[in-house]
């Protein structure tokens, strides 16, 4: 008979990469690239609504907020029929936020969802205003 024992500091290594996988796990992968005109943000969402997808901008940076909707109990998902034997899917709400080395145009912000890619172009800002002020005392 053949025994395997474990080293206590493989066991320990388990159990910390399984305790950081679920909080990866709930947010979505980015892609961020810079070209001469814009910023552009590719974020993989699979599963997530549409209408449950809210981007917001500032003057450098972009704030993007979305829920993934676990299915109804009614059973209008063909998955919420059954009863889960396994179920590894993260469901709730989740923000990621990118601050940029320039300004954006908010103005022009385009966003584009499609497969569970969200796609949003944030086109550079053409003129930058600074704003004095005056020092009383």
């Amino acid at each position: 008979m053949l025994t395997l024992h474990q080293h206590p500091f493989e066991l320990l290594e388990q159990q910390l990469r399984a305790a950081e996988r679920p909080a990866a796990e709930r947010v979505p992968a980015a892609e961020v690239h810079e070209t001469d005109a814009a910023y552009v943000i590719a974020l993989e969402l699979p599963g997530v609504d549409k209408t449950s997808i809210d981007v917001k901008a500032t003057d450098r940076s972009l704030v993007i907020n979305a829920e993934r909707r676990q299915p109804s109990p009614d059973g209008s998902s063909p998955v919420a029929k059954q009863a889960s034997l396994i179920s590894e899917f993260r469901y709730g709400t989740w923000s990621r936020s990118f601050r940029f080395p320039g300004g954006i145009n908010r103005e022009s912000l385009q966003a584009h969802y499609r497969d569970g890619l969200l796609t949003v172009t944030a086109p550079k800002a053409q003129n930058l205003t600074t704003v004095q002020v005056q020092v009383e005392g």
